[in-house]
């Protein structure tokens, strides 16, 4: 097969937090013709995300934090209801999501499962994410949670009957597209 893409360029525009670059490049066209496009391209780093459940108290662990980037987008207090997250950095998936959880939520999960993996916005970002679930339970409770203050993090440790973050979802509470995934997969599998 006929290799598709050319690169001609790569220029940084910006190596603050994270890398945005701008890539211009030779496109192979259906019908035979090649084209020159432009795009930038943000990266991030890959990243996890992990729903926590509790099948037997039918709850669920989210968690709630400020987002610079939803509140200038009209989210008027920027605050998001979220499944725990993080950057891989230079772990696997798997470990990441387990440091991210007792970091995050304080509960330490051994037994994850991976379901799937999805780009995210991929007209923008260069990021897949890694997405697991994990039962919990009260025992498994270490630490308070809330983040790294050394990351700037001050995150609230949610609670919430799966069907009121079902109905989260409806009514526009939950809006981070990450949790609606596996809120969705965990109704649509019966994890509880």
């Amino acid at each position: 097969m006929t290799a598709k893409v050319k690169i001609i360029d790569t220029t940084v525009l910006s190596d603050n937090w994270y890398t945005l670059k701008k890539v211009t490049y030779d496109y192979l066209k259906r019908n035979g013709n090649w084209e020159v496009q432009s795009r930038e391209a943000y990266d991030r780093g890959n990243g996890a995300v992990i729903l926590l459940y509790n099948k037997a108290q039918q709850t669920v662990i989210l968690t709630r934090q400020f987002r610079m980037p939803t509140y200038i987008n009209g989210n008027t207090d920027g605050m998001l209801i979220e499944a725990c997250a993080g950057l891989l950095d230079k772990n696997n998936p798997e470990d990441c999501i387990r440091k991210e959880a007792e970091e995050e939520t304080g509960y330490r999960i051994t037994d994850v499962k991976k379901i799937f993996e999805a780009y995210m916005s991929p007209g923008s970002v260069t990021e897949i994410l890694y997405f697991f679930v994990a039962a919990y339970n009260k025992s498994m409770k270490i630490a308070d949670g809330g983040g790294l203050e050394e990351e700037q993090e001050e995150i609230e440790v949610l609670e919430i009957p799966f069907k009121e973050a079902i109905q989260m979802i409806a009514d526009g509470r939950i809006r981070d597209g990450k949790t609606i995934m596996l809120l969705q997969y965990a109704q649509l599998h019966q994890l509880l």
